[in-house]
């Protein structure tokens, strides 16, 4: 069961990556959806991490805690963790500032868009390298 769930959200985030990918190159037209792609994408990996390395049960209310509960499993592992869930957190730091606040001014969305990108190469790195149990290349 853990191998469909973690391959489910593996398959989703690297979904919302291509999609990231198709819309990088316009991104003074689409940084919205470019942005919140990248963002989607980077909670989906961390759902398919979190799942693959033992958390039971995952919730969409607070993502904020998704990246706390990935960094304590993460813990003593050799993938240099901090790197990705502190990218992680800038990321769901400003999600809701993108999806619902009236103005994006200050806003580096190339800066958004290259965190979400990095971020998901240190976490299909990250998932291979730990051998989680269902991750496999696209």
């Amino acid at each position: 069961m853990i191998t469909v769930q973690v391959q489910h959200y593996l398959s989703r985030a690297r979904d919302f990556l291509q999609g990231v990918d198709l819309l990088k190159d316009d991104l003074d037209e689409y940084k919205y959806s470019t942005a919140l792609l990248g963002i989607h994408a980077a909670i989906s990996y961390c759902d398919a991490m979190r799942i693959g390395l033992g958390s039971e049960k995952l919730s969409s209310e607070d993502h904020l805690s998704a990246a706390a509960d990935l960094k304590s499993h993460l813990g003593g592992r050799n993938c240099d963790a901090d790197k990705g869930t502190n990218r992680l957190q800038r990321l769901l730091r400003i999600k809701s500032k993108i999806a619902y606040g009236p103005y994006a001014s200050g806003l580096d969305f190339g800066r958004i868009v290259q965190d979400a990108v990095r971020f998901a190469a240190w976490a299909e790195l990250a998932g291979k390298t730990l051998k989680i149990e269902g991750w496999r290349d696209g």
